[in-house]
């Protein structure tokens, strides 16, 4: 059994060091760049969490979209892009649209959760 703390746990420790403890004793630019590292250690830690099942969503979103179930998510994503190119899947067309909010929704979940368009 593994009983050291998980990466999760280590991110959460030095995200909660750097916010509580180091960027209030820190001034001008070293503040700055404290809650900077901060930031981009709670995107990591977003990433660890929501990345699997975002793209894992995604890639049955455009599976459904374009009848293809043994592609992966990097292929449909092009493929998807070629057929707005080429006018085989119109832009307006409800399902596309209703794919992309989703997809788009859970990256901005993801990058910036704080985004005012997600909330509802």
């Amino acid at each position: 059994m593994h009983e050291a703390p998980s990466s999760e746990e280590l991110l959460g420790a030095v995200i909660g060091f750097l916010t509580e403890k180091a960027a209030p004793q820190l001034s001008g630019q070293a503040a700055f760049h404290a809650r900077v590292a901060a930031n981009a250690l709670a995107l990591v830690e977003r990433e660890m969490a929501q990345r699997q099942p975002a793209d894992a969503r995604a890639r049955a979103l455009y599976a459904a979209l374009l009848n293809d179930t043994s592609s992966p998510l990097e292929a449909l994503t092009k493929e998807v892009c070629a057929r707005i190119r080429s006018g085989a899947l119109a832009c307006d067309d409800p399902a596309l649209l209703a794919a992309l909010r989703e997809i788009t929704s859970a990256q901005l979940t993801i990058d910036q959760p704080t985004y005012s368009g997600l909330k509802p």
